[in-house]
């Protein structure tokens, strides 16, 4: 019967993309059928509940098919044992627990954890390997790349890991810093060195101790602004080396995929690109009502859910400018006095409605371009490759991703179902034409122009 499960999980694997299925759906291993009944083994929570909510209706639905029958499921997860923080108020009892709490680590904010997070749609997967990251430190999903644009969480889940993993290992050494502190480390111990007497301890020894041997766990936030130095580029190269050799867990965040950095060298980027890789996207509506919502709650703020969803529907960009937003209807209920009702939100958003573009979707880009252009809009969606169609094309996908900030895979499913790399190297391409270009660039103005418009 078993074998059943293997032609059932085999059925759906070609419309699994091949890092998916590598991921989430091997690792989960069928260790019996009998009686309408599986058991499942997942390697961890975090597993079992992604492969519960995207791979087994699928499979289900085809056991049942197989075999004209329904089944149960039943999942083996091994026992985690995790060690709660405590604070210096619940320990007293004995020594043994003093010595067993240590404080949170520098540099953590205790604002960002997994449980203040909102999941949606569009950073699912991310969440979710933050979390698998957080559970096995240093395993396979090293190093941990997650990218996306400005203020959609990359930090808050990166502070979130570093929580999670003290909470579960007190004694390990998180060392969490933005990239920016780490060049400007690295050319302070640099300058400070060379004025520093022979017979003494050189800075940048201690400085790279202080990164490759000190941490159990490095957290960088915004690795991109390592990109044009060269020097700092070096000495990052050979840190990763040696926290990855040791098996130690390397968390980095940016702002564009490994192979889109400008001015970083070819062999970090690849190694980047070694572990997992998980995209923060753009919230949907659902996602940033919920976001307003438990910011509210916990700032103890009414907000009631036709607000919610009038400020969520004007602010569309990220997290920042959302939160922003309510404390804006705070500040001003407070001075005004009035209470925050649907007529007071207009009133306060009234200049972020008019400041924010309107109708950027990417279908609403795809009919300017086409009518720019006098081209059919399913061909400009369509797998046609005359040149007639294929600058428009890329302009198109340009224009989706810099106006819209949607996936690159997102992108590509709304031109035909196109893969995401050909996304990538379209956009690419019209950011290096624009460049040299004059007449592009008033095309893509044009463009960009009629759509503020709209």
């Amino acid at each position: 019967m078993i074998e059943l499960w293997g032609e059932a999980v085999r059925s759906i694997e070609e419309r699994v993309k091949p890092a998916n299925r590598d991921q989430w759906l091997r690792p989960i291993e069928c260790l019996a059928i009998s009686d309408g009944h599986i058991r499942l083994r997942a390697p961890n929570r975090y597993h079992k509940e992604w492969f519960e909510d995207n791979f087994l209706p699928s499979i289900l639905e085809n056991l049942r098919i197989r075999a004209q029958r329904s089944f149960a499921v039943e999942f083996e997860v091994p026992e985690e044992s995790p060690m709660p923080a405590k604070t210096p108020d619940a320990v007293g009892e004995s020594l043994g627990d003093v010595a067993a709490w240590r404080p949170t680590p520098a540099g953590l904010d205790s604002r960002y954890t997994f449980e203040s997070f909102v999941v949606g749609a569009r950073n699912q997967f991310g969440h979710a390997a933050a979390r698998m990251v957080a559970s096995s430190p240093g395993s396979k999903y090293n190093p941990l790349f997650l990218y996306g644009g400005v203020g959609l969480g990359k930090t808050h889940l990166l502070h979130a890991i570093g929580h999670e993993i003290h909470r579960q290992h007190p004694d390990w050494k998180i060392t969490v810093v933005t990239c920016e502190q780490f060049v400007t480390h690295f050319i302070r111990s640099m300058m400070m060195n060379q004025r520093r007497q022979p017979s003494s301890v050189s800075l940048m020894e201690e400085f790279r101790s202080f990164y490759r041997e000190t941490p159990d766990v490095l957290l960088i936030d915004d690795i991109q602004f390592l990109a044009n130095k060269d020097s700092t580029q070096d000495e990052f190269f050979h840190t990763f080396n040696a926290l990855h050799l040791a098996q130690k867990q390397i968390v980095l965040t940016c702002d564009k995929l490994p192979a889109e950095l400008p001015g970083v060298e070819e062999r970090l980027q690849s190694r980047f690109a070694w572990g997992l890789i998980a995209e923060i996207g753009h919230p949907d509506l659902e996602t940033r009502v919920a976001i307003l919502k438990r910011k509210a709650e916990r700032e103890k703020m009414a907000l009631s859910d036709e607000v919610a969803l009038a400020v969520a529907t004007v602010i569309r960009s990220n997290v920042r400018e959302l939160e922003g937003a309510l404390l804006q209807l705070s500040a001003r209920s407070s001075i005004t006095g009035r209470s925050i009702d649907k007529k007071f939100a207009d009133e306060v958003l009234q200049d972020l409605v008019s400041a924010t573009p309107q109708g950027f979707s990417i279908e609403a880009i795809q009919r300017e371009v086409a009518t720019y252009f006098d081209i059919k809009l399913h061909d400009l969606r369509g797998p046609k490759r005359l040149q007639s169609v294929a600058r428009p094309r890329m302009i198109a996908m340009y224009l989706a991703r810099k106006l819209t900030g949607s996936s690159f895979p997102e992108i590509g499913g709304r031109f035909g179902g196109k893969d995401h790399s050909t996304v990538i190297s379209a956009v690419k391409k019209i950011e290096n034409l624009l460049a040299q270009d004059p007449n592009l660039r008033s095309v893509v103005s044009t463009l960009e122009s009629h759509l503020r418009q709209r």
